[in-house]
């Protein structure tokens, strides 16, 4: 079989169904093992026990699904058209929801996308064996991407890309055949450290090394329990996830938007008041959320965040009042927070207004001189 005129036609198909690009790499990540123990080590990982309980099978596909000779590593671009970064973060009254949650849930599509991948190359050899993934098993998704030449590693841990940027999303398809490789990618940051001065709880503890005990995206999707006190007032208006250290990377200046129709921000995403928000009961949350990443964090943390996000928020009595209301119906975790939201609004009440945090000011500043596209 010509294995490389293979190769080239699964690249072609990758692009007929929905992704930017496809990249092939080998099953070798041993510098990636010591990298991940380092920082399993470091305690880094916080509550995430599942970045541990697989030891090192994340980085040796070939153990996860045995006969694995090649990694196809796909990417995905998903940034929405009306993201209104500026728009969300200048107005601390509005919910700041990450903008990868504002459509469909990423797994199961691109999931999917890789599944038809897989049956359009048996179609061709009838002996292939695979197996589909995107954040969806124990394995390294940005170093395997790296060596497949879909860009490199950032500063801040995620992919970058010089023609995407990095909002797209990672799937991988794990195949028997030895198709020919191609070359890792070779680019990096360079001298800036955009990211590094720009994260509002300063998680990225130094160079590629992302602390997720102190990341917003980590305190608001994975932590379970209280959100930790001396993070609260930095948390601003973000109710879910955070994408500060992109919206600063010079990568972001020309990523594309995303042509998928599911990715598109929802209805429901459009201007909410964190008050409105707030008011959902448990059903309104789960009707809204339905095919949502959102959904994966649960009603209990959903009004966990908002309550610091009302905290955070210019004083009003109408923000004083929900929060006194909540306070009979609400669960301990989300009482707790409503309580110290109440304290941080009866501190300010005296004010018109309150001024936003520094480091979203410089934002804010930064994505209203067009970087990045904020259409």
């Amino acid at each position: 079989m010509d294995y490389a005129a293979l190769a080239q036609q699964i690249k072609l198909w990758a692009q007929e169904l929905g992704f930017a690009q496809l990249g092939i790499t080998g099953v070798s990540l041993t510098d990636a093992e010591a990298q991940l123990q380092q920082w399993l080590d470091a305690g880094y990982h916080g509550e995430m026990d599942y970045m541990a309980n697989h030891g090192m099978l994340r980085a040796r596909p070939a153990e996860l699904v045995p006969g694995t000779l090649r990694v196809l590593s796909v990417r995905m671009n998903y940034l929405p058209e009306g993201a209104g970064f500026a728009t969300n973060l200048a107005d601390p009254t509005q919910a700041y929801i990450s903008r990868y949650a504002l459509g469909r849930d990423y797994h199961k599509l691109i999931r999917n996308r890789l599944k038809q991948l897989g049956q359009r190359i048996n179609h061709h050899v009838a002996e292939l064996g695979y197996r589909p993934f995107t954040d969806s098993a124990p394995i390294l998704e940005r170093p395997l991407a790296q060596q497949a030449g879909l860009g490199w590693v950032g500063k801040h841990s995620l992919l970058l890309n010089h023609e995407a940027g990095s909002w797209f999303f990672l799937g991988e398809l794990l195949v028997n055949l030895p198709l020919p490789v191609d070359s890792p990618h070779d680019g990096n940051c360079g001298n800036c450290v955009a990211c590094i001065t720009s994260c509002p709880t300063g998680a990225i503890v130094e160079p590629y090394i992302v602390d997720a005990r102190r990341c917003i995206s980590y305190l608001t999707i994975e932590l379970k329990g209280a959100i930790p006190e001396e993070f609260r007032p930095l948390l601003g208006n973000r109710i879910y996830g955070c994408d500060d250290c992109q919206l600063v990377c010079p990568e972001n200046r020309d990523a594309p938007l995303t042509i998928e129709g599911d990715f598109q921000r929802r209805p429901q995403w459009q201007s909410q008041s964190l008050l409105s928000l707030f008011a959902w009961q448990e059903h309104d949350f789960l009707t809204n959320t339905e095919g949502s990443a959102i959904r994966r964090i649960g009603y209990e943390r959903w009004q966990r965040n908002i309550a610091v996000a009302l905290g955070n928020a210019p004083y009003h009595t109408d923000i004083v009042e929900a929060l006194q209301h909540a306070i009979n119906h609400c669960s301990e975790l989300v009482a707790e927070h409503v309580h110290w939201a109440l304290a941080q609004q009866k501190r300010k009440g005296w004010q018109a207004e309150s001024l936003l945090p520094r480091s979203t000011e410089r934002l804010v500043r930064i994505i209203q001189k067009g970087l990045p596209r904020d259409a």
